[in-house]
């Protein structure tokens, strides 16, 4: 490790609040692995909802508006902080017990900090980015065990960054924690985003047939993924109506619900409509709340329709190594909204926030030093 850099370009979040909160600094220490870890230079990040949610403080549990960050089990987010969930790069350097014949191998993070050691269960979950150190920066240290090997030359890094464990392990636990089988009909919200297009995805690998709502403009790019149908939600007057002309009147068998707010009532109101035809009971898994974070949730909608609700946050250790086993067989595929390069992250926050009527899929941050190559070549 004695040819490793001393230094090194980050983001670096310095607490609660609004873009001045990310400092750029050139000057940050390089980390040096520990027993069990793996020294990474990063390659690409993708960007997450959850990396703007964490800076402006808006994981309340309550409709109080306090400023909280992600912390199911007591705080764990310490400033400053480098954010970045989805990170690939190239082991460079490796702790005790880890084999040197990994140095040199590309990978992708998995990136859970799981309680415990644990990997079965994960009901107070944390992350890379969050409780320790993630990608936005030019190196990082993971564990080895976290830290997967994808070789797949026909997956650029950035490509690989947009198959990151946040949003497609997230979308996946949503599938098995509803229990969502081979031939059932599968609504997903906010179906353009990260975990939207992981989701739609996921349904054809697993038999199943997703139908998204959308924004307007969007619906050619969501079918190519795999949509059997797609609603413009702009559109939309009465949800039972517009999901019956897209979808040819199927019976919807789940919900995969990444926006709540007013949407998601009129969305368990469908799975209800003809209890006597359904095979399973109404079931809707939620990951989001990007449409709002309170509903005035009718409860006897819920119990006399048997309607089953999951909450979803993360996943599990053997969901992780089934997706990661999926990206190596080449059956999932990388959907790059387009790249920024690191030290542009004010402005990647801003275009990622908007996200235009063409934006599909992530959007991956780039160290400046790995751009600077190509951008010369």
């Amino acid at each position: 490790m004695t040819d490793l850099p001393r230094s090194m370009s980050a983001m670096v979040l310095t607490g609660h609040g609004g873009l001045d909160r990310l400092e750029w600094r050139t000057d940050w220490p390089v980390p040096r692995p520990g027993a069990g870890e793996v020294l990474v230079r990063i390659t690409a990040c993708a960007k997450n909802n959850t990396d703007r949610k964490v800076r402006e403080g808006l994981y309340s549990t309550a409709d109080d508006g306090a400023v909280t960050s992600f912390a199911m089990a007591g705080p764990s987010l310490g400033f400053p902080r480098i954010q970045g969930a989805d990170t690939v790069g190239h082991v460079v350097a490796v702790g005790a017990g880890v084999a040197p014949n990994r140095i040199g191998e590309r990978g992708l993070l998995d990136f859970n900090i799981y309680p415990d050691g644990r990997g079965d269960l994960n009901f107070a979950p944390d992350y890379f980015g969050h409780g320790a150190d993630g990608g936005f920066a030019e190196y990082g240290v993971f564990p080895s065990d976290q830290f997967h090997a994808i070789p797949n030359p026909e997956l650029s890094d950035a490509e690989l960054a947009t198959l990151g464990m946040c949003s497609w392990q997230t979308g996946y636990h949503m599938l098995t924690s509803a229990g969502v089988r081979a031939g059932e009909h599968v609504i997903v919200t906010g179906a353009s985003g990260g975990v939207g297009t992981a989701l739609i995805q996921l349904c054809r690998v697993i038999g199943a047939i997703p139908h998204a709502i959308a924004s307007a403009g969007k619906a050619e790019a969501l079918r190519r993924l795999g949509a059997a149908s797609v609603i413009d939600r702009s559109a939309v007057s009465d949800w039972g109506t517009a999901i019956d002309a897209a979808t040819g009147g199927v019976i919807i068998d789940a919900v995969m619900d990444l926006v709540g707010g007013e949407m998601t009532i009129p969305l368990i109101e469908v799975m209800c409509r003809d209890l006597r035809a359904r095979r399973t009971a109404p079931r809707i898994s939620i990951a989001g709340a990007s449409g709002g974070n309170v509903t005035a949730l009718p409860w006897t909608l819920i119990y006399l329709n048997q309607v089953q609700i999951f909450g979803v946050s993360h996943g599990t250790r053997d969901e992780a190594r089934q997706l990661i086993d999926w990206i190596r067989e080449g059956r999932l595929k990388p959907v790059l909204a387009g790249t920024m390069p690191l030290s542009r992250l004010h402005e990647a926050e801003r275009v990622f926030a908007e996200r235009s009527r063409d934006f599909i899929g992530k959007l991956v941050i780039v160290p400046d030093k790995v751009l600077e190559p190509a951008a010369a070549s």
